[in-house]
């Protein structure tokens, strides 16, 4: 991965571009490339998961006056939209909202005319989906004119929508003040505040938000200050993004600073933890980052580690990652996962997928980046260890979904009603993974490529994109892979690539892992027989100085030979179970799904302590999937018993339906459909051998794929 024979990430979908200023953008590598002018021929841009009519309207800026109220769990406050219509006509503004918002009044005015009253207006809020509504105005048609300036008040209170998380102090890792964060990926958002929620709008915001003594607010913001004397944080972003990276987060933080434009935010239980782990990593990979990618653009770069109830591993909230705490005990896995997240801000922030049905523009190329900065920091071999173990999960999945399911395409078709956060999955970032590395090998030299990025980011950056936008780029940047028709190659073409069901077409070539990669396989095939290995062979792998990606790939290929004889399960139990305890909890969770599908009572103890321990949902739903689909569904039920109280009761929810095999949707507190949020390449937990059930599985409509998507929850929960 050095050398980048492979160079990850996304290239995706066929649809036409949306406008985009023509320019030639010149790189390092001395290249020129010429991109399409606006108004060249064009389709009109739709995404079926907004109900909003954002093309009519240009939005300039959005501002959030907010009071947060922890003892009933209410928001409420006021979003004040500066939007300049688009064109004549326009009587009526269409925004995505939620049941859990409850709108109070709705005011416009239009500033600059001279006649800046105030004029309240009429609306009604229709159904659209089970992931929203739709909030439609009615505007005072005499004051809108096409290019002027109207700005829209819209008051209400929000409560417990997707995006909005109360937790309880005993739901905190100090377990001695509550704590608020939101959730805005996919399409959660709109019930945060009304918006265009679509990633193909974005806009500036700034923010006000009053608070309780001894809460602190932090927001995905370039900019913050605090007044003491009126509790109140004011925050502003100053550069346009789309909807769902509006983040918020408030209870009781502290930071300290790990670099001139990093800090890390925590509780004050896990600060010296978080700072032990990070240190001055962050500006050493925004250093390597840079150095391929150009210039951080948002210029800060903070993360704040959140309790175990945060639904995903990470998300890349511009100048503030999220983060879920557990993640800290997994050091690999946490620079995984930081980078990542570090390289989103190059692409999926800067440059966005205009589209949910494009998600892999987003998590593909930062994959791709993710992993060109691993190899420039950590070495290919380190690199090449990481993709396999992921490249490993994508196959599992296939294994269990089968090459013609259409979630395997780069390029999955929606239709409405379908929430695009039930299609996000492995094909998103490997998939899209190894078509970017494709497109680097085509390129020749990994450091073309790097210079093509960077000059595709200045491009575009605060843009959304389709990938015909990326592929036209490309082609246009390397004319010499034009001419010769790489887009047309028999059996690689891009067309199927990016439409076509199954695995990758090609894979990058990891054999420079492969002094970490192939004392695994030895280890495997050792213990794969149907008789224990001779001890004295097994002497010679020292697992005790092996790293995390090489334990858990060795337990992630155990697990896809389970079950195994008995007596092999305890010779593996008496060589390594002691070893594991030890170890992180991505570790440990793989032994434990071991002992579960061996039904390996001895260390049945074991699983008892662990679940005890972890309430994140990675860690407590596969184990959970794996008791009741063997023959302790009697265990995971008096582990539940005891365990419930410390559980968020979005994870409640879905264990219950996991234990009494109900099928409806798991919901969260106000009864709306939870969303299964997915991978981030970063992690990789291992997936189960068998199909989950459906309360963690994410099911898509027969008339969305034409199949149902049943896709292994620990191999799509990663970081966003």
């Amino acid at each position: 991965m050095a050398e980048l024979h492979q160079t990850p990430t996304s290239l995706c979908c066929c649809r036409k571009s949306l406008s985009v200023s023509g320019a030639r953008c010149v790189g390092e590598s001395g290249r020129s490339s010429t991109v399409p002018a606006p108004g060249s021929q064009q389709c009109p841009l739709v995404d079926v998961a907004s109900a909003s009519n954002f093309r009519c309207f240009e939005l300039r800026h959005l501002h959030l006056d907010l009071r947060l109220n922890f003892a009933v769990k209410e928001m409420s406050g006021w979003l004040v939209l500066d939007l300049v219509p688009r064109q004549p006509g326009v009587h009526n503004l269409v925004l995505d909202s939620h049941p859990s918002l409850l709108i109070h009044s709705i005011d416009c005015k239009v500033p600059g005319t001279g006649q800046e009253n105030t004029v309240s207006l009429t609306y009604r809020v229709d159904p659209f989906t089970d992931y929203g509504s739709s909030l439609n105005i009615s505007l005072p048609t005499a004051a809108i004119k096409p290019g002027h300036l109207i700005q829209i008040t819209v008051r209400y209170t929000t409560t417990d929508g997707p995006a909005i998380w109360w937790l309880d102090s005993e739901l905190t890792c100090g377990q001695s003040r509550p704590l608020l964060f939101t959730q805005g990926h996919s399409v959660c958002n709109r019930s945060f505040f009304p918006c265009f929620d679509t990633p193909a709008v974005k806009s500036t915001y700034t923010a006000t938000v009053r608070v309780p003594d001894g809460v602190t607010v932090l927001m995905s913001a370039s900019q913050s200050s605090y007044s003491k004397q009126d509790r109140l944080f004011q925050f502003s972003m100053e550069f346009p993004v789309p909807s769902y990276l509006v983040a918020l987060v408030a209870g009781e933080l502290q930071h300290v600073d790990v670099g001139p434009r990093s800090r890390v935010w925590a509780e004050p239980c896990l600060l010296s933890c978080a700072l032990k782990k990070l240190g001055g990593s962050v500006e050493h990979w925004l250093g390597v980052a840079e150095q391929m990618f150009g210039p951080y653009l948002w210029g800060r770069c903070d993360i704040v580690f959140l309790p175990p109830s945060f639904p995903i591993v990470a998300m890349e909230n511009p100048c503030l990652t999220f983060i879920i705490a557990s993640i800290l005990d997994s050091s690999e896995f946490l620079l995984i996962d930081v980078i990542h997240e570090i390289a989103h801000s190059w692409f999926g922030n800067a440059v966005t997928n205009a589209t949910w049905e494009e998600m892999w523009l987003s998590e593909g190329l930062a994959t791709y980046a993710q992993r060109r900065i691993t190899t420039e920091a950590y070495g290919e071999a380190f690199t090449c260890l990481e993709t396999v173990v992921r490249l490993d999960a994508l196959h599992r999945q296939l294994r269990l979904l089968g090459d013609n399911n259409p979630v395997s395409k780069l390029q999955v078709k929606f239709e409405p009603g379908v929430n695009p956060s039930t299609l996000m999955n492995l094909f998103t970032y490997e998939k899209g993974f190894c078509f970017v590395s494709y497109l680097s090998q085509l390129c020749g030299d990994i450091r073309s490529f790097d210079c093509f990025l960077r000059d595709y980011i200045s491009e575009f950056k605060f843009k959304s994109v389709v990938a015909q936008d990326l592929i036209d780029f490309f082609l246009a940047y390397f004319p010499e892979l034009k001419d010769a028709a790489v887009a047309q190659r028999e059996g690689l073409e891009f067309e199927r690539w990016l439409s076509g069901c199954g695995p990758p077409l090609c894979e990058p070539d990891l054999s420079a892992g492969g002094a970490l990669i192939q004392p695994v396989q030895d280890l495997c095939d050792l213990w794969k027989t149907s008789n224990p290995p001779d001890l004295q062979t097994l002497m010679t792998f020292d697992l005790s100085a092996w790293s995390t990606f090489q334990i858990v790939l060795f337990l992630d290929r155990m697990l896809d030979h389970s079950p195994l004889p008995h007596d092999v399960m305890v010779t593996l139990s008496g060589c390594y179970s002691s070893l594991f305890d030890g170890l992180n909890a991505e570790v440990q969770i793989r032994w434990l799904q071991m002992v579960v599908r061996n039904t390996f009572y001895p260390d049945l103890p074991r699983v008892r302590a662990f679940l005890h321990k972890h309430t994140s949902r990675m860690y407590t739903v596969p184990l959970y999937e794996d008791l009741v689909a063997g023959v302790m569904k009697c265990v995971a039920m008096e582990i539940f018993y005891q365990t419930q109280r410390r559980l968020h009761p979005n994870l409640r929810r879905t264990l219950q339906q996991i234990l009494f095999q109900t099928s409806a949707a798991p919901t969260n507190q106000n009864g709306s459909a939870l969303q299964v949020m997915s991978p981030s390449p970063s992690t990789s937990p291992p997936t189960s051998a068998r199909p989950p059930s459906p309360a963690a599985t994410a099911t898509t409509s027969a008339a969305a794929t034409g199949t149902t998507a049943a896709i292994a929850l620990r191999d799509v929960n990663v970081s966003a």
